[in-house]
């Protein structure tokens, strides 16, 4: 379609700023950002929607124009809804570049221009290309009876002979074709998420090409229609959860017309991805209030009335109350001020789904809250079962992470960290307040171990040599020097090894005979050096807390 086109739709709210000589420019695609560089997500012959909160003062301007202008952008539209008038400086910028600039009245939404620009574009396609567009089209718009995102591959199968599936961050199967061949297996979807994790980050522009098992695959990002282009002025503030659609062939020599056609398939599937989320809303806000009502300590009986309202929207048709465990979860960027809390909590509805079931239905079962930088899951057991082994069914640290560790390692790259701290199970309202606080605890034992990905759950809390992280450094090293200093400086004066005798008596469990023959010492040495550790720390190494006074002061050393 031609610029001149959307300026004549009075619908569309649209005032031209400046290129008037080059309205007869074809618009292939739009793209909504408020990115200060946008270049990765642009492929040329885009409209560009801009809210502008990318300009901070005039000087951001020109190279914003600049990055949009290399890389073949058709147009730029500027919303007046942050602003008000459209600054005079981006004006000029546009014009040294001859880049038309339009005004959006801020009575319209981005969203109607997208869609009427993915209309009218899709309508242009030649023969079979409008045929499909529009099927596909008429097949999202057309509510659940439609099928949703299944049936939009199922058509790309049958019309264009391309087989693809809708995948996860995580790698998991959120849709396929139902029609034709194999199914992707599990290892595949994995590996094809990290590829894109991994291109994302790298700010390659899609769609990336991947070779795995002798089979070439096109990616191609399924980005929020609601929140990430518009709101996103980070990268990573989104590529944790946007899903993507994976295609068995190779999209290096493709036609334009045929790329564009892939990216509108794409835009729907947003719609769906969006549909979705938005029915994320209702178990968001369970979980919030319940979480809010723990946290400022209210009455159990307040707290089990909100639990048995949770109980049936997240496990319909359930007699008795359930069992709960709590999840929590962080992100962390290094150097960056990304708010962690969204981040994790679109992470953790996705972790806690089975990796091995298709489809987004079974995330209607996990409520998750997120406060700050943190995300707090509600998980619903409907009996809680003791294993042959003698340990708890239920939600396990180290299962969680089992197949998305390597997608999401891609994904957070060398700059993220995600930990996971995982409760034991609880069936009252009383013990709720215990499980979020085990939760976090174990998230911060997690957090002390070296990855980017790690978990800890409730099992892994029963030793002290845990809690040795979390004292404070000035703590730690004032405590090991009132008693280990004395007797490194003895060593030092007399190389009498004081210190090895000392951890050597405490392995041995304080066996003179054991610890004697371990250092090939006669029995009476060794207590003349026990005698000397005692008399220069004040000691007594008979006594069960000196012994652990000991221990811990030689393990935070």
């Amino acid at each position: 379609m031609r610029l001149r086109a959307l300026l004549d739709t009075d619908a569309l709210g649209l005032k031209l700023l400046g290129g008037e000589d080059e309205l007869d420019r074809t618009v292939r695609g739009v793209m909504t950002t408020d990115l200060r560089d946008p270049s990765r997500y642009l492929s040329g012959g885009e409209l560009v929607l801009t809210g502008l909160a990318w300009r901070r003062d005039a000087a951001d301007s020109e190279p914003f124009v600049r990055i949009l202008v290399q890389e073949g952008v058709t147009a730029l539209a500027a919303g007046e809804a942050e602003l008000g008038d459209v600054p005079d400086d981006l004006v000029a910028a546009c014009a040294r570049h001859r880049l038309p600039l339009f005004a959006v009245h801020e009575s319209v939404a981005f969203a109607t221009i997208t869609e009427h620009v993915v209309r009218q574009v899709s309508g242009e396609r030649a023969g079979d290309l409008a045929a499909v567009v529009d099927r596909h089209r008429r097949m999202m718009t057309s509510g659940p009876a439609g099928g949703g995102p299944d049936v939009v591959l199922d058509l790309l199968g049958s019309d264009l002979d391309l087989r693809a599936w809708v995948l996860s961050p995580t790698g998991r199967l959120i849709a396929g074709p139902k029609t034709s061949g194999p199914a992707l297996p599990a290892e595949a979807c994995g590996r094809l998420a990290a590829e894109h994790l991994t291109a994302t980050r790298a700010g390659r522009r899609a769609p990336h090409r991947v070779l795995l098992g002798g089979t070439t695959y096109s990616l191609f990002p399924v980005r929020s229609t609601g929140r990430s282009p518009q709101t996103a002025r980070d990268a990573r503030e989104t590529v944790l959860s946007d899903w993507l659609l994976a295609v068995e062939a190779d999209a290096g020599d493709w036609a334009e017309e045929r790329l564009d056609l892939l990216y509108g398939v794409t835009q729907l599937i947003a719609v769906e991805r969006d549909r979705r989320e938005a029915a994320r809303t209702v178990r968001r806000r369970l979980a919030q209030e319940v979480l809010e009502l723990v946290q400022t300590g209210a009455a159990p009986a307040e707290i089990a009335a909100r639990l048995r309202v949770a109980a049936p929207v997240l496990l319909p048709g359930l007699g008795a109350a359930p069992h709960w465990q709590v999840v929590v979860a962080h992100v962390d960027w290094d150097g960056a001020e990304i708010e962690g809390g969204p981040v994790a909590q679109a992470l953790l509805e996705e972790i806690l789904v089975d990796p091995l079931s298709a489809g987004p239905e079974p995330s209607d079962r996990i409520a998750v809250a997120h406060t700050g930088d943190e995300a707090i899951a509600l998980v619903p057991l409907p009996a809680v079962s003791t294993e042959h082994d003698g340990s708890e069914s239920g939600v396990l640290a180290d299962a969680l992470l089992e197949s998305v560790r390597d997608p999401l390692t891609a994904g957070l790259n060398d700059d993220g960290r995600l930990t996971l701290g995982v409760s034991a199970a609880v069936h009252s309202a009383e013990g709720l307040r215990g499980a979020l606080e085990e939760a976090r605890h174990a998230r911060r034992v997690a957090a002390a171990r070296p990855g980017r990905v790690c978990a800890a759950g409730h099992q892994e809390l029963a030793s002290h040599v845990l809690l040795l992280p979390f004292v404070p450094d000035d703590v730690r090293r004032a405590f090991t020097a009132r008693l280990l200093d004395p007797l490194r400086d003895y060593d030092r004066r007399h190389r009498a090894e004081l210190i090895p005798t000392l951890e050597a008596f405490l392995d041995c469990d304080g066996s003179w005979t054991r610890c004697a023959t371990r250092l090939h010492l006669h029995v009476n040495t060794l207590r003349y050096r026990v005698g000397r550790i005692e008399q220069l720390t004040s000691r007594d190494l008979s006594r069960l807390e000196d012994k652990l006074d000991f221990f811990l002061a030689l393990r935070m050393s």
